[in-house]
Formats: C-alpha cells, sequence, structure tokens
C-alpha cells in the first residue's frame, strides 16, 4: 500500500489547514500511520501517529492545535492543523510506521510530500 499526502497550501498565522493521506489499497490492515514534516535545512521529524484502534500520539509543540484521524471506510488519513504557526512551514509526509514502545519506525517509501506555508 502506497500512501500519498495532499492538502497543503499558504495560509496566513492563525489559519487552518486540513491535510489527506491517501492509500493505494486498505489501510484497516496498517497497524499505524503517522504524519511527518521536513522544514528547510532540517531533518524530517515526527508530528502525529495514529493506530488501528484510533490512538494517537503527538508532537509537544502541536498537541492541541492538530488533530490526525483516519477514515478506513475511505482509506485515507487526515490531519487538521489549527492554528497554524510560521514555524510550521514544512513538507508534510505521511507513511506506514511501526510502533516498538517508545520507538517509531517508519515503513514504506516517501512520496512527494505536500507544501505547507504558513505566514506570519
Amino acid at each position: 500500500v502506497q500512501l500519498q499526502a495532499s492538502g497543503g497550501g499558504l495560509v496566513q498565522a492563525g489559519g487552518s489547514l486540513r491535510l489527506s493521506c491517501a492509500a493505494s489499497g486498505s489501510i484497516s490492515s496498517i497497524d499505524a500511520i503517522s504524519w511527518y514534516r521536513q522544514a528547510p535545512g532540517k531533518q524530517r521529524t515526527l508530528v502525529a501517529t495514529i493506530n488501528s484502534g484510533g490512538n494517537t500520539d503527538y508532537k509537544d509543540s502541536v498537541k492541541g492545535r492538530f488533530t490526525i484521524s483516519r477514515d478506513n471506510a475511505k482509506n485515507t488519513v487526515y490531519l487538521q492543523m489549527n492554528s497554524l504557526k510560521p514555524e510550521d512551514t514544512a513538507i508534510y509526509y505521511c507513511n506506514r510506521v511501526t510502533v516498538l514502545g517508545p520507538y517509531i519506525r517508519p515503513l514504506g517509501l516517501w512520496g512527494q510530500g505536500t507544501q505547507v506555508t504558513v505566514s506570519s
């Protein structure tokens, strides 16, 4: 199953965007899916994770502002981003992951991602 992120764009600080991660097949058998982001000149970092049971986890800096969800019927995972800040500017990617205790490891190939730009 391949995943492709979309929905990025240019938004003013304080605005909202909803990203979509569409799968080429069923996601119901995928244990966990995560959103990552990579800002210019920085490493890719984990933003949020959702498992097959609907349990979620977030990077501290996005807690209370971002919400990850999954719709198995549509084979899509979403990232609702509210109260966006300029420091949220990055390319956002989604990927299948494996969760081993505190460790999360991406499993699939990285797609092109979707650019999110937040202006001040």
